[in-house]
């Protein structure tokens, strides 16, 4: 493969995989528009991003076992297709239930494009160039959650709602067209892996149930609570049965492994809660424009980017154990500067809260992920990694849950405080970076 061919295989790559981050933030400050303009409560338009987030827990972990079976570059293929093809009709749903079935089919896509895109990555990519090639894969796809809010919020100022839809157009369909043109065709790797589908159907479906049950109590029935239970029996009846299962049970053996995984959830759930509110917060209450609030959350999404490649490169140096702690006490100390926006609600005061969370929330997760990854053995690296990305998800759809049914934000802010108290002993579980590398 020629220069000129690796560069548009490459760009085709990062430039559909760039647009999955930055659909997660930029939507979160257009709640308040979105459900003003189509007439419904900002609770029940709140399901656009908890939707996403279910889909992509769900169907995430299965989706890097879908290339090795039927090909990356076709797995690819299909995600970006169904990505650009959910957006385009995301622009036409003038109804919120409409709204919301497209975006779960853009989560469907982006959850198997996403983790194709690095396999291929590798495939595509000399071996002493893959270490360039990843790290500007990792640093675009924390620039993309990064520029979400402050595009989103220029988009929506612009053009109204529908115009964060209308972006992914133009990106999405030059990453289509290149990545079919140029992605080099490879046969699929049939090991005999199997895909726990009837898993992922019954975590969606639980979730799915949990969220509705928990955010509108007027469904909670003897129907709907039986129905859980059977969703959440079925689902582990699975899970303890299948080969190749979704989530793993006994690896939760491990304190290191359990306390990676809780830590993650416990961490995405005050990181989401903060882009979901902070938008709602200073337009509706302090009447900051869409554009003040994008920027904020720019800022806050801009810190976590940094910090998270910081916290990777002092893993080593400073120890796992030490950089989570940090990275829940900074969060806690956040919250209390959320706590008091309300009595000092200015601009460079709102900047310094937000700048210190997305420290504290990305200075601890590579430390996380290492740790999740190094409490288990080489070969089940795989799934160890497929239910990290299930509980920074279902972390994700706590807080999309906790927003929605806390009206008044005081109380939200504390059920945060608290999440972050519960992290600081947590990070007990974690060893030190020097004494897991002389074990291993």
């Amino acid at each position: 493969m020629g220069k000129p061919s690796q560069r548009l295989v490459l760009l085709s790559i990062l430039t559909g995989t760039f647009l999955v981050p930055v659909n997660s933030t930029m939507i979160a400050v257009g709640l308040p528009t979105i459900s003003e303009a189509l007439a419904v409560p900002l609770s029940q338009a709140s399901w656009v991003i908890t939707i996403y987030l279910i889909v992509m827990a769900a169907v995430q972990p299965i989706a890097g076992k879908l290339g090795d079976l039927y090909g990356k570059r076709t797995m690819f293929l299909l995600g970006m297709g169904l990505f650009l093809a959910a957006a385009a009709a995301c622009i036409f749903s003038f109804h919120l239930l409409w709204l919301i079935v497209f975006r779960a089919i853009q989560a469907v896509g982006g959850a198997i494009a996403a983790p194709n895109a690095s396999a291929l990555i590798r495939e595509v990519v000399p071996k002493e160039q893959l270490g360039k090639a990843f790290g500007t894969f990792g640093l675009l796809m924390g620039l993309g959650a990064a520029i979400g809010p402050l595009a989103g919020s220029l988009l929506i100022g612009l053009w109204g709602w529908t115009s964060i839809f209308w972006v992914n157009l133009p990106f999405a369909l030059f990453s289509l067209a290149a990545a079919f043109a140029y992605l080099p065709k490879s046969a699929p790797v049939r090991s005999g892996q199997s895909l726990d589908i009837p898993g992922s159907a019954y975590l969606a479906i639980g979730l799915t149930l949990l969220t509705l049950i928990v955010t509108h109590p007027q469904w909670f029935n003897i129907w709907t609570a039986a129905l859980l239970v059977v969703t959440v029996m079925l689902f582990i009846r699975r899970e303890l049965r299948c080969t190749e299962p979704l989530i793993r049970f006994a690896l939760f053996k491990s304190p290191m492994f359990a306390s990676a995984n809780v830590s993650i959830l416990l961490s995405n759930a005050m990181m989401y809660s903060t882009i979901l509110v902070m938008p709602v917060l200073l337009q509706q209450q302090f009447h900051y424009s869409v554009q003040a609030a994008g920027m904020m959350l720019f800022l806050f999404s801009l810190a976590m980017s940094v910090f998270s490649w910081f916290g990777g490169s002092w893993s080593e140096r400073l120890g796992q154990r030490r950089l989570v702690r940090i990275s829940f006490i900074v969060q806690g100390a956040a919250l209390l500067g959320c706590l008091g926006i309300y009595g000092y609600p200015s601009i460079p005061f709102i900047a310094a809260v937000l700048l210190v969370g997305g420290v504290g929330a990305g200075i601890g997760t590579p430390s996380m992920q290492s740790a999740s990854l190094q409490s288990v053995s080489r070969d089940m690296s795989g799934v160890a990694s497929g239910i990290f990305s299930t509980f920074r998800y279902i972390g994700g759809m706590a807080a999309s849950v906790m927003v929605s049914l806390m009206a008044d934000y005081h109380s939200l802010f504390y059920c945060l405080l608290a999440l972050a108290v519960i992290g600081v002993p947590l990070s007990q579980g974690f060893r030190e970076a020097r004494k897991v590398s002389a074990q291993n």
